[in-house]
C-alpha cells in the first residue's frame, strides 16, 4: 500500500525538503504541495491524501483551521489524518492542533527518522509527538511528575494493568515516556524497530490507551519513566 502525502507549508525549501525525505520511502509517494491553509484544503479534496503535512503558520488560513476543517471532513466519508510540522514549539498551538485532531506534532528539526515515522503512525491510527512537547505534555497531565488524581479504585485499576506488562514492556514502557522513539529504543536494546513496534502495541492493549502519549502518562504515575519502577 502506498501512503499518499500531501505538503502543506508556504516555504519552497522546506516542501522540497520534506518531498525528497518522504520520497525516499518506498511505501510513501507526494501527491500535491500546497503554498497556503485555503490551497491546502482544496487539493485536499481534488487529491484526497491519506495524510497532510500542515505547518501552522500559513497564508490565507492558519495550520490549526486547516487542520479542524480536514479532521472534520472525516466524518463525510474522506479521512485525511494530520501531522502538523513546524518550527515553533508553543503549548498555544500544540493544545489546539491534538483538540482539533491531529495525529501528530513535529518540531521541523526532528530529522527525518521521526517525520518518517509520524506518518506511519498516523496511518496506522496512532499519534506520534517530537519527544520534547512529549515530556512537557505529561509534566501538565501528570501535575509535574506526580500521579493523577482519580481515586482510589482508579489507582489500582491502573497499578494492576502496569503489573500485568512484562520487564521487557516496562523497560520500552519507561523509554517511550523519556520520549524515545521506536528506532532510539531499537537502538538502546539491541532490537529490531519491529520488535520495538510489537511491544508497543502490546503495552497499549495491556493499558487500554490509544497512544504512546497514554503509555507515557502511565509509566511517569507509575514511575517507570527513569528506569527504576517504583513498586
Amino acid at each position: 500500500m502506498t501512503i499518499r502525502l500531501l505538503i502543506a507549508d508556504d516555504q519552497e525549501m522546506v516542501r522540497r525538503g520534506l518531498r525528497r525525505i518522504l520520497e525516499s520511502q518506498p511505501d510513501m509517494e507526494v501527491v500535491g504541495e500546497a503554498a497556503d491553509g485555503q490551497a491546502a484544503l482544496e487539493m485536499a479534496r481534488l487529491l484526497r491524501p491519506d495524510v497532510a503535512l500542515v505547518d501552522i503558520r500559513m497564508p490565507r488560513m492558519d495550520g490549526l483551521e486547516v487542520t479542524r476543517r480536514l479532521t472534520a471532513a472525516a466524518s463525510a466519508g474522506h479521512r485525511v489524518r494530520v501531522v502538523v510540522v513546524t518550527t515553533f514549539d508553543l503549548d498555544e498551538y500544540v493544545y489546539p492542533a491534538l483538540r482539533h485532531g491531529a495525529c501528530g506534532f513535529l518540531l521541523k528539526r526532528s530529522g527525518p527518522t521521526l517525520l518518517v515515522e509520524a506518518v506511519r503512525a498516523a496511518m496506522a491510527g496512532d499519534s506520534l509527538i517530537s519527544p520534547s512537547i512529549t515530556v512537557r505534555l505529561l509534566k501538565h497531565v501528570t501535575n509535574g511528575g506526580h500521579p493523577t488524581n482519580g481515586g482510589p479504585a482508579a489507582g489500582r485499576g491502573r497499578r494492576v494493568a502496569v503489573e500485568s506488562l512484562t520487564e521487557r514492556e516496562i523497560e520500552i514502557a519507561g523509554k517511550v515516556a523519556e520520549g524515545r522513539t521506536n528506532a532510539d529504543i531499537a537502538g538502546e536494546l539491541f532490537i529490531s524497530p519491529g520488535t520495538v513496534k510489537t511491544h508497543v502495541a502490546s503495552i497499549q492493549r495491556k493499558l487500554g490507551v490509544r497512544n504512546r502519549v497514554g503509555i507515557a502518562v502511565r509509566a511517569w504515575e507509575m514511575g517507570y519513566a527513569a528506569g527504576r519502577p517504583e513498586l
